[in-house]
């Protein structure tokens, strides 16, 4: 029997666009014209790389019902210019979904079936379209559209009955509610997000990973956006003022959540020996992926389960960790889930540039840019381990350990 040899995954390269506000700067592209941005910058900047020869490439998309339908994967693979040669698909795992593109390209490139992948994800909520479900008996006069823009649609009656429906803001006030997460907390914590998110944005931390997008005017030229459109100036006194989502005396509201948002990013991956043969510079190990399943109702406890694994499949500890980057779905989840960890709440290992409540989160786009960001942190800090985790819609969590690699393998 032939026992294969497991290889070592690298990331060499990742960039994403700026991250666009809902009908914002970016919601006149589409969907699969916005994903083909990272993937083209890829290409541009490792222009030694026979394309040719990559194996595959897989993109996270959480909609999938309008222009990022029809495998929106392969559609931006061919506009960024790649060789129709080169196959491409498209994962759903909800918010996780550019997370477990990544995590399905590694598993092939550790297992040795492949050796160089680009894995991402994009999500245009501004253009996620009505959709219409069609009559299921003749002469039907009933009728329903829905938003697919996030959330439940064309409920299973089965499904409501035995685990609700709850939408993602009332799944996060059922986290408040279990874990005694209070409204000041949320907004303290959703404050630090947007500081620290600032003085990321101040010092040029992003720009390394942001490529511009340009968009095509009505009277010629094109404008480019060249920043994350989401941020906002935010103080306590500000957040107080807001109305909660959910019920009048609940505790979740629009300041202390992420945004509905626009936005594309893409990784380079490859094991030892493309790594050599296409002269690329390795700068992170992938170490594991790991993914968890909960209750529906607390879907945003799932990190907590999710990143226990991880490091449990990693061989390393919490405290091995130099940079922890959650996906801010919720102020009140990511305090439920530090908490449960041992982790403070203003631990300065926790997403140290700021997270989705100010950055915003494009679902299927999301968790690859928790790995990027975690990669440039880990350089920028000349520090080793990140842990990166979400929660997941329907009650999932993932995780990833990466390792910061000092020099060629």
């Amino acid at each position: 029997m032939r026992v294969r040899k497991v290889h070592d995954v690298y990331i060499c390269d990742g960039v994403r666009t700026p991250i666009g506000r809902y009908g914002g700067a970016l919601s006149s592209i589409r969907t699969d014209d916005l994903g083909s941005v990272p993937i083209r910058k890829l290409m541009e900047r490792n222009h030694q790389v026979d394309w040719s020869l990559l194996d595959d490439l897989i993109l996270g998309c959480a909609n999938q019902a309008g222009e990022d339908s029809r495998n929106v994967g392969r559609m931006c693979s061919l506009l960024a210019g790649l060789p129709v040669t080169v196959p491409a698909s498209t994962v759903n795992r909800l918010c996780g979904s550019g997370m477990d593109a990544v995590g399905i390209a590694t598993r092939s490139i550790r297992c040795g079936e492949t050796k160089m992948w680009i894995a991402g994800g994009v999500e245009s909520m501004s253009r996620a379209p009505f959709v219409m479900p069609k009559a299921f008996m003749a002469f039907s006069r009933d009728h329903a559209v829905y938003d697919t823009t996030i959330g439940w649609r064309f409920i299973n009656s089965l499904m409501q009955k035995q685990y609700g429906v709850d939408s993602m803001p009332e799944t996060a006030e059922n986290v408040a509610l279990e874990c005694n997460i209070s409204r000041e907390d949320q907004d303290r914590f959703a404050v630090w997000s947007q500081t620290k998110t600032a003085i990321a944005i101040q010092r040029g931390f992003y720009e390394q990973e942001i490529v511009p997008v340009s968009i095509p005017q009505r009277r010629g030229g094109s404008k480019w956006v060249k920043q994350d459109e989401h941020p906002r100036q935010t103080t306590m006194a500000s957040l107080s003022k807001l109305g909660p989502l959910v019920s009048v005396d609940g505790t979740v509201t629009a300041g202390n959540s992420t945004g509905i948002n626009d936005g594309a990013c893409a990784l380079l991956l490859a094991n030892e020996e493309a790594v050599r043969a296409h002269s690329l510079i390795p700068r992170a190990r992938i170490l594991c992926m790991t993914t968890t399943g909960i209750e529906p109702r607390i879907m945003g406890l799932g990190p907590i389960s999710a990143s226990r694994k991880a490091l449990n499949s990693a061989g390393l500890t919490l405290d091995q960790m130099d940079v922890i980057e959650i996906n801010e779905a919720f102020a009140a989840q990511v305090l439920a889930v530090l908490r449960s960890l041992g982790i403070a709440d203003d631990d300065p290992r926790v997403n140290p540039n700021g997270g989705a409540i100010a950055l915003g989160h494009p679902l299927g786009a999301s968790g690859t840019r928790l790995l990027v960001t975690a990669m440039n942190q880990l350089e920028v800090s000349a520090s080793r381990y990140a842990l990166c985790t979400m929660c997941v819609g329907v009650g999932q969590g993932i995780a990833m350990v990466i390792e910061r690699l000092s020099r060629h393998p």
